[in-house]
């Protein structure tokens, strides 16, 4: 069985959605982080040595990062679905999204993230963040409008990817500008499997209100 080291209010909520859209037997080891620091606490290194998660174990294999642990359980459990064919414009449009999620989307985020701690030391720095916000959500929106997912017309690993930098975009307030993103986010928020994530994974910050 599948065992998921879970830490709250992390990337690893995205890994327990896909589990569940899978349909597969998994358990979930959950783990808190610090009330004040809101650091995972240090027992996550005695799974990974950076102390992070989500970090899964299949049998004797152990993988860490979201976008890997992604592609491990579609190749392995997806029975050919949540990717497009391979050789396809749609599978190559799909590989650059699950890298686009963590290798750009969460850039702008972690950096609003890290200079809010500088207060009016971060002044010089806004503009740049703020271009570059504005660049990557415009880009995102524009690619979203009219469409359900991101890549073809079901549900794929790409959008188990892009759903994280998306709801921590509109935990603050970013999305308010992009209405694609923003109904994006609401549909995936809704479907069965998500729902069930949540009652794995316990509450979930960036997850819909009313969890």
């Amino acid at each position: 069985m599948i065992t998921v080291h879970h830490l709250n209010d992390s990337r690893s909520q995205r890994i327990l959605w896909l589990l569940e859209e899978l349909d597969i037997d998994y358990e979930v080891v959950n783990y808190q982080r610090d009330a004040t620091t809101r650091l995972a606490p240090s027992e996550l290194k005695n799974i990974h040595p950076l102390g992070k998660s989500p970090v899964i174990m299949d049998g004797d294999i152990s993988i860490h990062e979201s976008g890997a642990i992604t592609d491990y359980l579609i190749r392995t459990y997806g029975s050919g679905k949540f990717t497009p064919k391979t050789g396809t414009k749609e599978y190559e449009k799909y590989v650059e999204w699950l890298h686009y999620a963590e290798g750009s989307a969460m850039l702008p985020l972690l950096l609003r993230l890290y200079t809010a701690r500088l207060g009016d030391a971060a002044a010089p720095l806004m503009p740049r963040i703020d271009d570059e916000t504005a660049n990557h959500f415009s880009f995102m929106n524009c690619e979203m409008t009219d469409r359900e997912f991101f890549v073809g017309a079901n549900l794929t690993g790409a959008d188990i990817m892009m759903s994280f930098p998306l709801e921590a975009a509109r935990a603050r307030g970013i999305l308010d500008d992009y209405p694609a993103l923003s109904n994006y986010v609401a549909q995936i928020q809704q479907r069965p499997a998500y729902l069930r994530a949540l009652e794995k994974g316990g509450k979930y910050t960036y997850g819909p209100a009313t969890s």
